[in-house]
């Protein structure tokens, strides 16, 4: 793919609303609107710029010549999420509430469970038809499914968070990057295009006002409030759409040379927004091939952004077993099988890693950089996750620990880019049997003898430890 010129030829085509992508579509209860609102149900993408879900259920209320409205049900819990990570998205959301009232749209957060408080809602104000975010996490489906048998109105799944849609990728897990590449690759000229723009909407909403009460809502979480909330990220897509004007001008042009570096500050920092849909993947690649830089740093960004992102829904859609050590490929199964005795050099139980008390300053700085700031570096959580293998009785708790940990302390925790990676770290997911050694078996390996060739070890120590 030349990336330098697709931007030209291809991205800056706007789409009319008429003309709407509809391979971004899944009917999942089909038929035509009824009369009645239609009611887009916000999950994974919390923005109302750039936003193919939003977009469709306008296309759909205009057609029918019938009132929008906006939707978020708060869940008391939320896997391993804490309140660090609640008040993020809380934040983001009351920023949205403006922006909807300018367009006419009204924007309701309710408290509760999708299952239980979206088909209520829907049937008090009479919806003639739902519309929600594509999500390839379990518990995401389960809510659809649910949803799905309790209303009897038109039900629309619509993927607003990738650029390829995940079903119109591939029908199967796809093994790697090498094999998922050319299927996104030869798709990508037909949806990385333009967004048509939000109108504000024509048809009244004459049902109940919304109205979004923050302390009402934060005493209904069921959540652990003990995580520190000290982070360097604003929350919001204001914020979202910031931090990539100041990544595409100041850090992006060094991105393919020092991005591994977790002292050289070349990442982006987006993952909290994109995590939260408070920013737009695509928004974010159109902004990228437009920008006035070295095409290596593009190449190098882009591959992160579309192919390894993509890869992970991919998997997390195709394979329910994401979350555990049974996601992984046979042939790292029975590798790590094989040594699943070997003698470990040391042994944590999971409550010394999450204290980063372990006998390593560089695992440990890592630990607490993500504990105090919501976000550990790229590298380092490869390096944390497979030190999590290497100190942990068998590879089943490794994988288990890990993602708690990520889940828990990640501002982007709770995703699937967060399960694959840990999978590739710890049981060779996506990756290729490497040559065999203790404990690890075939897994490719790392130490901080690795790190210190591609970073100040010492430095990252001081700064975070």
């Amino acid at each position: 793919m030349d990336w330098t010129d697709f931007f030209k030829k291809n991205a800056s085509t706007k789409t009319a609303l008429s003309a709407f992508p509809m391979g971004r579509v899944h009917a999942i209860n089909p038929g035509k609107p009824l009369a009645g609102p239609v009611i887009y149900w916000m999950s994974r993408d919390q923005r109302v710029d750039d936003h193919w879900g939003l977009l469709y259920s306008q296309k759909l209320a205009l057609e029918a010549r019938q009132p929008l409205a906006v939707v978020y049900c708060l869940a008391p819990r939320f896997l391993d999420a804490t309140f660090r990570s609640y008040r993020f998205l809380l934040e983001g959301l009351c920023g949205l509430s403006s922006r909807f009232q300018e367009l006419g749209i009204p924007f309701f957060v309710l408290s509760g469970e999708p299952a239980n408080c979206l088909p209520r809602f829907a049937f008090t104000v009479r919806a003639g038809c739902l519309v929600a975010d594509f999500d390839p996490l379990k518990i995401k489906q389960q809510w659809i499914a649910s949803i799905s048998h309790q209303v009897r109105v038109p039900f629309f799944e619509v993927d607003s968070h990738n650029i390829v849609p995940c079903r119109k990728t591939s029908g199967k897990q796809e093994s790697s990057a090498r094999t998922i590449r050319p299927k996104i690759l030869n798709q990508l000229r037909a949806y990385l295009t333009e967004y048509p723009l939000l109108e504000r909407h024509p048809y009244r909403w004459t049902g109940p006002r919304p109205q979004i009460n923050r302390p009402e809502l934060e005493n209904s979480l069921a959540v652990d409030r003990n995580v520190i909330f000290e982070t360097p990220f604003e929350p919001g897509q204001e914020s979202g759409k910031a931090g990539l004007e100041k990544f595409i001008t100041e850090r992006l042009k060094r991105y393919d040379q020092q991005a591994p570096d977790p002292l050289a500050g070349a990442c982006s920092d987006l993952s909290p927004y994109l995590h939260f849909g408070q920013i737009s993947v695509q928004r974010v690649a159109i902004e990228t091939l437009k920008a006035k830089t070295p095409p290596a740093a593009k190449t190098a960004f882009l591959e992160e952004l579309i192919i390894r992102r993509e890869l992970a829904d991919n998997f997390c859609f195709y394979n329910s077993h994401y979350d555990a050590l049974d996601g992984a490929p046979q042939w790292a199964l029975r590798s790590l099988q094989k040594h699943c005795k070997d003698k470990r050099p040391y042994l944590y139980p999971p409550e010394q890693f999450e204290r980063a008390r372990t006998h390593d300053p560089l695992w440990n700085a890592a630990q607490l950089q993500m504990a105090r700031t919501g976000k550990m570096h790229g590298y380092m959580r490869m390096y944390w996750a497979k030190k999590i293998l290497e100190w942990s009785e068998d590879p089943r708790q490794a994988v288990h620990c890990a993602i708690h940990l990520n889940d828990r302390y990640e501002l982007d925790g709770r995703d699937p880019n967060g399960y694959a990676g840990i999978l590739w770290a710890i049981a060779g997911l996506h990756d290729r049997p490497w040559p065999e050694r203790p404990v690890f078996g075939q897994i490719r390996y790392m130490n901080d003898a690795g790190c210190a060739r591609k970073f100040d070890v010492k430095a990252y120590i001081k700064k975070y430890g």
